[in-house]
């Protein structure tokens, strides 16, 4: 099987060829592409591959974009950090939609997919339709996120509502929720635990210690190494370091 990848991120270039090979050794990666420009050029420039895993957000913008300059002849499987395009993902001949970091037992299903749809070329369109209905539909179904919290302080509960978080930290073992009051309350949920219960649209987990509110940010610099330093609101003394994996997706989510 021969595909093609378009992806900006050496690093996630290569631990996808790398899951690729692992999976079925046959498959030959003829071409790595990092944005919409080569893209295009190469698709207009050499017979298309069997099939295509293209990240949606490349260096000069969205892969949509490379459908407005060229016929795409082949079944694509995006991959991405965010879910959010899933629906305009599968109008343009996507069989599949992974999230990053790509799991490899999701890999191997989207490709066992693409061998079940490719055995039935005539079906091509008819599957396309029908996983266009199926996420559809799925969007009715979407995940709810918490809208407050219920917080004991002494022999009190006092609500906070989400808008008033500016973020949640980690320290000495123990998580904490600070306001944009100023005020600082501890939690019973560990980090991980709070961002499946917090809208990803609105909060961003900048590493290990701290999730940050969208609001919350205050400044962001460029640091050593390709990292970032995050500044907060109400002010803290020290700004948070982005490792470098994290600042790419950082500066997309501030970005949307």
């Amino acid at each position: 099987m021969k595909v093609l990848i378009i992806e900006d991120e050496a690093p996630a270039a290569r631990r996808l060829q790398l899951l690729l090979e692992s999976h079925d050794p046959t498959i030959q990666v003829i071409a790595v592409l990092d944005s919409i420009e080569d893209a295009v050029q190469w698709l207009k420039s050499f017979p298309h591959p069997e099939l295509i895993f293209m990240d949606i957000m490349l260096a000069d913008g969205q892969s949509f974009e490379i459908f407005d300059h060229v016929e795409v002849r082949a079944p694509i499987i995006f991959t991405t950090a965010y879910d959010e395009y899933a629906i305009r993902a599968f109008k343009v001949n996507s069989i599949d939609y992974l999230l990053k970091p790509i799991e490899p037992m999701l890999l191997a299903q989207a490709l066992n997919k693409y061998r079940f749809i490719s055995q039935s070329p005539g079906n091509f369109r008819e599957v396309m339709e029908s996983l266009l209905l199926s996420q559809t539909k799925n969007t009715d179904a979407r995940p709810t996120f918490k809208n407050r919290f219920l917080i004991r302080s002494g022999d009190k509960f006092i609500s906070v509502e989400t808008p008033e978080v500016a973020w949640f930290c980690f320290e000495d073992k123990l998580t904490f929720l600070h306001t944009v009051k100023q005020k600082r309350y501890m939690l019973d949920h560990t980090l991980d635990e709070l961002e499946k219960l917090i809208d990803p649209y609105l909060f961003f987990r900048l590493n290990r210690q701290y999730i940050t509110s969208f609001n919350a940010i205050r400044s962001v610099h460029n640091y050593f190494n390709g990292k970032l330093k995050v500044y907060l609101t109400p002010e803290m003394e020290n700004g948070i370091v982005v490792s470098k994996e994290k600042a790419h997706y950082l500066k997309l989510w501030l970005n949307r």
